[in-house]
Order: C-alpha cells, then structure tokens, then sequence
C-alpha cells in the first residue's frame, strides 16, 4: 500500500510538514518514491498568482530544448527558483541535473485571450514538452499551471525531501498533498507516481483499481488532449474528476456516484433516483472497483476524501478552523495538528465523502443517500 496525506491551511505550509507526517507511516510505504502537488503559494510565488508555473526535471541538454521552444512561442521568464543539490543523492534516488521551478510571463499573443482558452494552450505545451522529452529522458514536465508546482522522485520521503533542502528554498503553500509511494511496478515511472494533475484538478490514491481498462478505454475516447498517460491505474480518478467537472457540468458530490454508483434496489428509495440512474447508465464505465482510497483538490481549493464500495483502504479527517489535514493514518494527523480536538477526527465510509471548502472552516460530509447538492 501507499500512505497519502494532505493538508489545506489558512498560513502557507513548507512542504517538509506533510513530508513529517509521511514519515510517522512510514510502515505502510516502501520508501520508494514521493510525490508532492502544491497550489496556494506563498512565499515568493504569492505575489504572482497568475502567472503559470512550471515544474519538472530537466537534463542540461533538456532545459536547452525547453528554453528554445519557450522563446518561440514568446514565454519570458518571470521569476525561476534554483535548487541546488549536494554532489551526492541519497542511496537510491538518481543524480539530476536540475530541478525546475519556473514562472512564466504569458505571450504578449496570449494577452487577450480567455482564461479558458489560455488554460487550454498551457494543457497543450505541457503535452508538447512531455512527449518532446519522452524519447531521450531529458525533460519530465509535471505541471505547467498558474499557482502550482510538483516534485516528484525516487527515494524515501522525508530523505528527498532533506536532500532537496525544501525548507531552506522558501517554497511554502495552503494545499499540499504527498503521498508516500510502494512500488509494485519492476521499475519506476515518475509519470506513475501520484498525485496527478490536469488543468486545476488534482488527486491521489492509496489502492488498486482493476477496473483500470474499461475507464481508459471511455476517457481515450471522448477525443480531449489531456487523457493520455495511464502509466498508474490510479491516474484515471483525476481524469474522471476534470470529467464530470468540465465536460458534464456536474457537482463534486456526483463524483463519487459516477465512480460507486448506488446499488439499484438504494436507488428505489433516493430522492434523486431518475437523475442518478441516468447518471449510472451513461457513465457505467466509469465505474471503479477497488480498494482505493482518493483524495482530490478542485480548482477552487476544496479539498476531499472518498471511499470507494469496498472500504479497504485507510483514511481519516481531522483538523480546526484554519487548517485541516487528510492521512491514510492517524499519526499523520498528529504530527502536523496535534492540537487539534481529535473527538471530531472521522473516518469516511464507503458511501461517504468528507470534503473541506476553501473557507476551511469545518469539515463538511455528504452521503449518497443525500441529495445532490445540485440537480444534474
């Protein structure tokens, strides 16, 4: 299994924080890999919210290639952000030659556009670096996106974290997610590791979802350039959110009926039993089969965790006014909150999704035998 954690506060975090509680689970992951997704930022990066990042490693040969075809399309460097390394990684995470972290001034072409079509465009170079870089390994692009930036890598945790001096760079943020990778794959695919990201949607998974082929299958077909990949089978819950989300126009309480719809003889019963059988028909194969355990993050920073029908899966919420914290284990939740009231800590079941808006104010809980908190 993997361990996750999250954390969404109203003072910019450093990194290392959720990296720490990673740590205190250390037994329900292999030290393998870590993955970090961060939106929100402070330090430097608050005072340009909207200039797009991106994030990613790069060989000398790649950030070449990367400089060459930014200047093309008339992207100038706003502020980049240098992270120097010892001579010497840690025992089984590979020498980089760099870590990028680069805001960008949008095109002056770009200036008039519509922030949907500027976000499409940005979708579209990230693709295009990713598959320039694929053939020699010279260039992983892990986001490309206003007020994000992702690490990812190979090794334990806390030690990357440590080797890449997180603290001392000044990298802070209000939502983070890391997740603590076992790798059952022969090799590791940094493209695999979580969390994952498309266009202000991010999502992580503790599990396994075999039925993997079905929903890649639906996705790859409805013809939009950001559901490529699949290196995980766990990559699919962030295409089913953006989805549901952009294509349907849908709440983010359907997201869990779309993913374990309600049995037919529960749907007699519930109020809105026309809408969520329609729901169940037309995206059946988007139903997942488990255990998983998900936590996401949407656009506007509501953070939330969800079951899927098996319940297999360790989660638990927890927090106060101000800052709330998401961990596959309660000793994640104390090393970063441990003042928190943990009477009020709660574990999602499988018809339940636990979800903290961007007031961060509580902890808010629907069930799928509750209404939608809007109709379809």
């Amino acid at each position: 299994m993997c361990r996750l954690f999250a954390v969404t506060s109203d003072t910019p975090l450093s990194p290392m924080k959720a990296l720490e509680a990673l740590d205190a689970m250390r037994e329900g992951h292999d030290g393998s890999g870590v993955g970090l997704f961060m939106r929100d930022l402070g330090g430097p990066f608050a005072a340009i919210k909207g200039a797009p990042i991106l994030s990613g490693i790069f060989t000398d040969a790649g950030l070449k290639k990367l400089d060459t075809l930014m200047m093309d399309i008339g992207f100038m460097t706003k502020y980049r952000m240098g992270i120097q390394l010892p001579e010497t990684p840690p025992a089984g995470t590979p020498p980089r030659d760099i870590y990028l972290i680069r805001a960008y001034d949008y095109p002056r072409t770009w200036e008039n556009l519509a922030e949907e079509e500027k976000h499409r465009r940005l979708l579209k170079v990230r693709l295009q670096l990713r598959e320039m870089g694929e053939a020699e390994g010279d260039m992983i692009v892990f986001s490309f996106w206003p007020d994000v930036i992702m690490i990812k890598e190979i090794g334990d945790p806390l030690t990357v974290g440590r080797y890449m001096d997180l603290d001392r760079h000044g990298i802070t943020a209000r939502i983070i997610m890391a997740q603590g990778r076992q790798n059952t794959n022969y090799a590791i695919n940094l493209y695999a590791c979580h969390p994952f990201f498309l266009e202000g949607f991010a999502t992580m998974t503790n599990g396994e979802n075999t039925a993997f082929i079905p929903v890649k299958e639906f996705l790859e077909s409805r013809g939009f350039d950001g559901y490529i990949g699949f290196q995980s089978d766990s990559e699919v819950f962030v295409h089913i959110l953006h989805y549901i989300s952009t294509f349907l126009d849908l709440p983010l309480d359907a997201y869990k009926h779309i993913i374990t719809p309600l049995p037919d003889e529960a749907l007699n019963s519930h109020a809105d039993a026309s809408v969520l059988r329609i729901l169940k028909q037309s995206c059946r194969r988007l139903i997942i089969d488990g255990p998983n355990c998900i936590i996401g993050n949407l656009p506007d920073g509501t953070l939330f965790m969800a079951q899927d029908s098996k319940k297999l899966r360790p989660g638990i919420v927890g927090g106060k006014p101000g800052v709330w914290a998401f961990s596959s284990e309660v000793c994640g939740l104390d090393t970063v909150i441990p003042d928190r009231d943990k009477s009020k800590d709660f574990q999602p079941m499988h018809l339940d999704m636990a979800m903290v808006g961007p007031d961060r104010k509580e902890v808010k809980v629907c069930r799928q035998t509750d209404r939608l908190s809007r109709q379809a």
